[in-house]
């Protein structure tokens, strides 16, 4: 596990450029992350519904990251690469192994997006120049979305 208040202060002092890549780098492991809560969802018999969810989540990251990338290198003229840890990919899928899990997987999955959504909207707070400005609102309001998906799914499981 990583702390989230180090990574959040080692975005703040990132280039456009190499926060931009951060980005990339990031939505490729979250496509991930979702594809597989997908395939355990499924082998799980646990709903199409939920499956299409996480599948969804996996193309919206994967779209994400193909369109970042082609803009990335046509201004930089290279692959991106990033070290920093992903805020919203929790270590969660070692506890996703029954159907009786889901539930929690499912909060744990909300509580990431909704840390990486509110890091985000802080680091759009904090950083002076306004092209990574906006780039970390678009970050946050994208990972708030995912939020919200999960949050459906949450809701109709818990009723």
């Amino acid at each position: 596990m990583y702390d989230v208040h180090e990574v959040v202060e080692a975005l703040s002092k990132l280039s456009y450029k190499d926060a931009l890549a951060y980005w990339i780098e990031g939505e490729k492991e979250e496509a991930e992350f979702y594809r597989e809560l997908a395939r355990r969802a499924r082998n799980l018999g646990l709903g199409e519904a939920l499956v299409k969810t996480f599948e969804k989540l996996a193309e919206d990251s994967l779209n994400h990251a193909a369109e970042l990338e082609a803009r990335f290198r046509e201004a930089y003229g290279n692959a991106p690469r990033s070290d920093l840890p992903p805020l919203e990919v929790l270590p969660v899928l070692e506890e996703f192994e029954r159907a009786d899990q889901l539930e929690e997987v499912l909060k744990a999955a909300m509580e990431s997006e909704l840390i990486a959504h509110e890091s985000y909207k802080l680091l759009a707070e904090k950083v002076e120049d306004e092209k990574l400005r906006d780039l970390y609102k678009k970050l946050a309001e994208v990972e708030r979305g995912h939020y919200e998906a999960l949050k459906r799914e949450y809701e109709k499981l818990s009723g």
